[in-house]
């Protein structure tokens, strides 16, 4: 079944919630005018509940089918917040705030559930429950897992969780989606390394931290190269080298910030002992100091079988069985619903933003309006089918 209609007639008013969203983007929990205006609609809409203040600043609503309280639930999540990069496309709605973007696409997830929850509100043509989640701090701040810990399943009594991204690069009307691991766990790594400081003319006098540093990281790679199977994912990346406030001084210290991603315990596990043991052996050859904060950070996302197959049969029937890779491979990015997937079955799924869309992340990113009937659609289609009224 193609893009529903009514969807179709709700695409004008959504691009608008999504535009404004633009224009506003917050970060992390501090989504207060994001989830004012998430609330105020969903109460608009008719939903049976609207719950603030889930996971601090989440919002929850949720939609009864015909037949009331009985049935299954599942629970769709879109997230909210954006993130802290000065914005460079010069749209007529790009963003107000200084700093601040939504360059990840969450206003475009946001606005499409809002639009599925303004349909299934409308025609309630399913049995069970549709609770509608929206999450906060997504981009780091294991926002889902605060929902979770605010007691999210205990209060909905959610069976099934579904989740849905955008795609740079993938044409707008397809979908991507893979059963098992399908985004990496995400480590944070920091580096601190003591030296002794000295005049740039005299370094035989000092301990140079910088030199320490740049042999760490050319020594970490080394680690994913030599040490962790061929046939099997890891990254070490190393994005930020402070160090020094003039060019005649060897500074006293550095620091050294990034990411290790993997995909399987055992080499996460070999990740963190090799990066300990090679910051250490590399700074003692120097006669510096190192120590390695290594602190683990989203689980890997791991689609389960039985809900991808689901998900996808969905979306063949919205784009076409020929739009739907059932494959997609898996990449290094993390995604906090992960942990939704942990506690319950569920699947995450990709939708294409275009072939010629900036990448996510990046000052000239721009969620597609083109995508929305599409991905509004697949919400509205994931609760009909899957909580069908039995005859």
């Amino acid at each position: 079944m193609p893009i529903v209609n009514r969807v179709a007639d709700l695409h004008e008013d959504i691009t608008a919630w999504r535009r404004d969203l633009h224009q506003h983007p917050e970060i992390l929990y501090e989504v207060h005018r994001t989830a004012a205006s998430v609330a105020e609609k969903l109460k608009a809409f008719g939903c049976d509940e609207v719950v603030t203040g889930i996971g601090r600043t989440g919002v929850v609503g949720v939609i009864r089918g015909k037949r009331g309280k009985g049935g299954r639930t599942i629970g769709l999540r879109a997230d909210m917040d954006a993130l802290p990069i000065e914005e460079a496309t010069g749209l007529s709605y790009k963003s107000t705030i200084p700093g601040k973007m939504h360059a990840c696409g969450h206003d475009g997830h946001t606005a499409m559930l809002l639009g599925a929850a303004r349909y299934l509100a409308e025609t309630r043509n399913f049995d069970g429950t549709a609770v509608v989640i929206f999450q906060p701090a997504e981009e780091g701040g294991a926002g889902a897992k605060a929902m979770l810990d605010d007691g999210l399943l205990d209060r909905f009594k959610i069976d099934e969780f579904y989740g849905m991204h955008n795609y740079p690069g993938m044409p707008v009307g397809q979908f991507g989606i893979r059963p098992g691991p399908m985004m990496a766990a995400q480590d944070t790594l920091t580096i601190d390394i003591e030296g002794k400081g000295a005049h740039a003319a005299r370094p035989h006098l000092g301990i140079d931290p910088v030199l320490v540093g740049a042999q760490i990281i050319t020594n970490l790679q080394g680690i994913v190269a030599r040490n962790v199977d061929p046939v099997k994912a890891g990254v070490v990346s190393i994005c930020m080298f402070q160090a020094g406030n003039a060019d005649n001084v060897i500074p006293q210290s550095v620091q050294l910030r990034g990411t290790a991603r993997s995909f399987e315990p055992a080499v996460r596990d070999l990740l963190e002992k090799r990066l300990g043991e090679v910051v250490q052996g590399v700074a003692a050859a120097h006669g510096a100091t190192a120590k390695l904060t290594y602190k683990r950070g989203y689980p890997v996302l791991s689609n389960h079988p039985d809900q991808t197959e689901f998900a996808r049969g969905v979306a063949k029937e919205i784009a076409g069985s020929d739009k739907v890779d059932p494959n997609l491979p898996p990449m290094m990015g993390a995604e906090d619903f992960s942990y939704m997937l942990q506690e319950k079955p569920g699947a995450f799924i990709w939708i294409g933003n275009g072939e010629n869309s900036a990448g996510l992340h990046h000052p000239k990113y721009n969620f597609n309006d083109d995508v929305i009937p599409f991905g509004t659609s697949y919400w509205v289609r994931l609760v009909e089918t899957s909580l069908s009224p039995k005859s």
